[in-house]
């Protein structure tokens, strides 16, 4: 009977430890060995399941936490409110709200719980109404879930008025309308509650020197600092970030030098604030001289590591790490990754045991950055639980990569979509030349609900600019003003740029010139709206207005210059502003500089000219730059010439129908009908193929879409009747044509 007892005590002391390791794993944040002790377990109890429920929850595997909670043989108490606080820890509000409904008994932790879940989700109300129908005696806990609610909330008068209702106060309470003022930003309300508080303990000083430090007014927060009798680590750690921060390195070091006693934390953040300066060097000297590491140790100094690029030093520390974690493990896939080292990024993946969220998408991620949209959707596919930022990652790879109807299809298959799909979506269609999908898909995303950002406006005002559709771009620039987004630098320039488009430059003119402040960007819109409605002189009058004020010109800016000149026929003025990049700005210039000058020296006849700085030029040629010589040609009736920029265009773009027509055009106009042949020969032997004509009309703030020989349209053949009609009409009183009716739609 003795031995029996011995093998029951020795069993529950084992189970016992065994409990306790698992609750200390749990707080540290050691979730694999968490889950391997309790699987390893022979024994275990309420206590056991509890313990991992918690575990699973507070390290964010809520539904693995729900399924250890529906499988455990008994519940008490502890267990529902266990299952609670892990979805309240997890901002699952919906799903702690029906466990609480379903909770046999519920104690004055459980209402805390609940009313706590309300306040988090923004349902004051609700909690108060739960608050007042309380059957359990209300503790100081549940007055202060309340009350941190409404603080929370910006309801201050009901906060304080429940402050004073509350029989008996606290710090906490005292501090939980303080806190409120204080994250809320309202430091004014906040530094006078905080004078006519009775008492206030080291938490209350420390939300003040927060606050200030926040606010970025580092001399009253060290004030403050001073004023604390006995400043905590948190005291210390709050000032010393405040300087890492705001850039002062020195100090830091000075205010961590000077602290009584260091924890780990204080450690952390001192090297936490060389990383961000990118001082690694002696983050890493601070980090040998830890008397302990933990986790964010380790992990900080790797991503110092890889924020400076030293990917093998990074690696090194990681195969170091005592007990690897997903973060750090995930911080090393990303500097794989932005060095675009896939497969080393792969095989770090493969080594993680629990992978998050976070780690499936910076792989995904990864692959879509390097045009390895296979590998992307192959681990799309494997990724167990797919969030947005999954499925938005995918959609704006496949639209990069010109796969718009993979990138459609993924969007329609989405559970849940949010402002970045839409704007996915609608850039995608305007990078691959869809246009008017991407301003359908604006109203779409209108009509359903869902409202658009700076993002969005600007991607459909390019669609309008590159459509010339003038009615909707002035639709959509009276939602930009009552959206409150027409602030922006991104809309306001492509407002610019929609306007200057579509031939109103008085327009384009009066947006820039009604922008609260406006980048560079702003400027070369401009630029280029003057140069392609052909005022060059405007343009030049503009660029030196910018750069008397002090907005230095980029390579965008010289294009518009240049092209400016060209369209005006400023020869002497656009070599001078070309010669002047590198010598009084040092822009190199690129391929696009030069065919701005090949078109400027083509338009003035200056053939010999426009070859021999082809020919001399110090970078690769381009279509652009042929192009422009070919187009040259035809002005100035040169098909010898204009065979030898053909060839070199025909390299660049094999498949451009444009190209042959133009240079049989040439030929054709100088009667050199062989090498009209020539040319026609040419376009069969390359499989090019004459391209469908589209155009498009504006009907009633709509984009209506027409190309050539389309029956498919439903009123095609009354189409056709009519302008055979009015073509025997015309016939009658003189008119004759030389060519067959085509098919319209």
């Amino acid at each position: 009977m003795n031995s029996q007892l011995n093998v029951l005590g020795c069993r529950a002391g084992l189970v016992f430890a065994q409990n306790l390791k698992l609750t200390q794993l749990a707080r540290s944040g050691r979730i694999e060995e968490a889950i391997a002790l309790f699987h390893g377990m022979i024994t275990r109890n309420t206590v056991t399941y509890n313990s991992m429920i918690s575990a699973y929850a507070k390290n964010g595997y809520v539904v693995d936490a729900r399924i250890l909670f529906d499988q455990m043989p008994r519940r008490n108490l502890v267990s529902w409110n266990t299952m609670v606080a892990g979805y309240l820890h997890n901002d699952c509000f919906s799903e702690a709200a029906e466990l609480f409904e379903r909770m046999p008994t519920k104690d004055s932790y459980s209402w805390t719980l609940i009313i706590t879940c309300c306040t988090r989700n923004g349902e004051l109300d609700k909690a108060r109404f739960l608050f007042d129908r309380m059957p359990v005696e209300k503790s100081s806990a549940c007055y202060n879930a309340m009350i941190s609610g409404y603080a929370k909330g910006r309801r201050y008068k009901d906060a304080i008025e429940l402050l004073y209702s509350m029989p008996n106060k606290d710090f906490v309470s005292w501090n939980s309308v303080l806190s409120g003022y204080i994250r809320n930003g309202d430091m004014v309300m906040g530094l006078k509650f905080f004078h006519q508080m009775p008492e206030r303990d080291v938490v209350s000083w420390n939300l003040v020197v927060e606050g200030l430090v926040k606010a970025g007014d580092l001399v009253t927060a060290s004030e403050f600092f001073k004023r604390i009798t006995s400043p905590n680590v948190v005291s210390w750690v709050t000032l010393l970030n405040g300087y890492c921060k705001k850039g002062c390195i020195v100090e830091a070091r000075e205010i961590f030098d000077q602290m009584p006693k260091k924890n780990v934390v204080s450690w952390n953040a001192m090297i936490a604030g060389y990383v961000q300066h990118l001082q690694v060097e002696e983050a890493h000297r601070l980090f040998t001289e830890m008397p302990e590491r933990n986790a964010v140790s380790w992990t900080t100094m790797i991503s110092g590591y890889v924020r400076i690029g030293r990917l093998n030093e990074a690696r090194n520390l990681l195969d170091m790490m005592p007990i690897k974690n997903v973060a750090a493990q995930t911080a090393m896939i990303n500097g794989y990754v932005q060095s675009m080292r896939m497969n080393e990024a792969h095989q770090v993946f493969r080594e993680i045991s629990v992978r998050d969220s976070v780690c499936w998408n910076t792989m995904i991620s990864g692959y879509v950055q390097c045009s390895r949209m296979d590998e992307a959707l192959k681990m799309f596919m494997n990724m167990p639980k797919k969030d947005i930022v999954s499925w938005n990652t995918m959609i704006a790879g496949y639209a990069q990569d010109g796969q718009m109807d993979k990138a459609i299809d993924l969007f329609h298959q989405m559970p849940k979509k949010n402002t970045v799909s839409w704007n996915s979506v609608i850039s995608g269609f305007n990078q691959n030349g869809l246009f008017i999908e991407a301003i359908r898909h604006f109203w779409l995303m209108r009509k359903l609900g869902c409202d658009p950002d700076w993002s969005t406006f600007a991607s459909a005002l390019s669609g309008c600019a590159n459509l010339a559709a003038l009615l909707v771009g002035m639709q959509l620039h009276s939602l930009l003003l009552k959206s409150g987004h027409d602030n922006d630098f991104f809309a306001g320039n492509a407002l610019i740029t929609m306007y200057a488009r579509c031939g109103r430059i008085s327009a384009a003119q009066q947006v820039f010139d009604e922008m609260i402040s406006v980048d560079l960007v702003s400027w070369n819109s401009l630029i280029a709206g003057y140069a392609s409605n052909g005022s060059g002189g405007t343009v030049i009058s503009i660029f030196q207005e910018m750069t008397n004020k002090g907005v230095a010109p980029d390579e965008v800016t010289f294009v518009g210059v240049l092209s400016a000149c060209s369209h005006a026929g400023m020869v002497d003025e656009g070599l001078k502003f070309f010669y002047s990049m590198s010598k009084d700005y040092s822009i190199t210039p690129v391929a696009e500089h030069y065919a701005c000058m090949v078109d400027l020296l083509g338009r003035a006849g200056r053939l010999a000219e426009a070859v021999k700085l082809v020919m001399t030029m110090p970078i690769r040629s381009s279509a652009g730059i042929w192009g422009a010589l070919l187009s040259a040609c035809r002005l100035h009736k040169n098909p010898k010439l204009a065979n030898l920029a053909a060839n070199k265009l025909f390299e660049f773009e094999p498949h451009t129908t444009s190209n042959y027509v133009l240079l049989s055009n040439i030929h054709a106009e100088a009667g050199r009908w062989n090498e009209v042949e020539r040319v026609r020969v040419l376009m069969k032997q390359k499989g090019v193929h004459k391209q469908t004509a589209h155009s498009w009309i504006e009907i009633k703030n709509e984009v209506c879409v027409f190309s050539s020989d389309d029956s498919g349209q439903p009123v095609s053949a009354e189409v056709l009747t009519v302008l055979a009609a009015l073509s025997s009409q015309m016939r009658n009183i003189g008119h004759k044509f030389n060519y067959p009716l085509v098919g319209c739609g």
